[in-house]
């Protein structure tokens, strides 16, 4: 089974503190990594907690408040004086292109790697954005101040196995073990037909992980992270701060709790959390589970498997 792994890089709220650091966290599948949000001082957080970015070729923004995207001109910096020659595919609203471009043009920095910037522009439905033979990422509609974007990184169907038992008996070429696993029956030397359930082993389901960034309570979030194995959806505020939730556009735990039963979630993290809760969130976790059992503090420097 492939690796795939979330790294928790920072899981605080708009003001940094000393207990934590802005929104950031690092997917990775097989061999590669994708970054999702870039809060101020996450290239140092990849230091503390040794998490290489060798393999990052891909950065999703969800939107345009500092919190989320501060950090990544540092890290672009970093990889150009490393004299990184691989393309760097950045996911993030349009308005970005333009700040990055003012700040590489005003330091007089001509990036030494190219930068393939893809415009996030429609903040109302899900979109395909990545996608190669096992990894799809998708974006989805979420609810702030501004335009945000959710992201859904999920697995693609796997093949089934084929029964060894099988090919021990009836030692079928390759082309025959590819049609198979696509779906087809075996017609053997004699013309007995052998159907497809009964020579191959179901594979695992495809493993799915949803980042939901700042956004105001959605039911419809639930469905575009239905089953999902990994939820991820910010927390801000405790039950008693519901109103103010409301206000800015937040979430409150509870409120993000009620997501991912609706979602059918296998497990919830929780974060971004207010700087009000200092270095104990443990009231929005049991407020939380009181909705959702499965419901889990995010907690920096944390690999979470998938």
């Amino acid at each position: 089974m492939r690796k795939f792994q979330v790294t928790v890089l920072g899981c605080g709220s708009a003001v940094p503190t000393s207990w934590h650091n802005p929104s950031s966290q690092m997917v990775q599948y097989d061999n590669r990594q994708f970054l999702v949000d870039c809060g101020e001082g996450t290239q140092m957080q990849m230091i503390k907690y040794k998490v290489k970015y060798a393999k990052l070729d891909h950065i999703f923004i969800t939107h345009l408040h500092g919190d989320h995207f501060f950090g990544l001109i540092g890290l672009m910096n970093t990889l150009h004086l490393m004299r990184r020659e691989k393309t760097l595919h950045l996911f993030a609203p349009l308005d970005l292109h333009e700040i990055i471009r003012t700040q590489l043009r005003l330091t007089n920095t001509r990036l030494y790697y190219p930068l393939d910037f893809h415009a996030l522009e429609d903040y109302r439905n899900d979109e395909l954005l990545y996608e190669n033979k096992h990894l799809s990422v998708r974006s989805f509609p979420l609810k702030h101040s501004v335009p945000v974007w959710g992201f859904l990184f999920r697995e693609n169907p796997l093949h089934p196995n084929i029964d060894k038992a099988f090919v021990k008996k009836y030692k079928p070429s390759i082309e025959q073990i590819k049609t198979i696993k696509e779906g087809a029956d075996f017609v053997s030397p004699e013309g007995k037909i052998l159907p497809n359930d009964q020579i191959t082993i179901p594979s695992p389901q495809p493993r799915s992980f949803a980042y939901c960034s700042d956004t105001a309570y959605l039911e419809s979030t639930a469905e575009y992270v239905k089953g999902v194995d990994l939820l991820y959806h910010e927390s801000t505020f405790d039950n008693s701060r519901e109103e103010l939730a409301g206000i800015t556009l937040h979430s409150t735990a509870a409120e993000a709790a009620r997501v991912a039963l609706k979602a059918g979630a296998k497990k919830l993290l929780l974060g971004h959390y207010s700087a009000r809760f200092k270095k104990d969130a443990q009231i929005l976790q049991k407020e939380a589970r009181e909705i959702f059992p499965e419901s889990y503090l995010s907690d920096e420097g944390e690999t979470y498997d998938i």
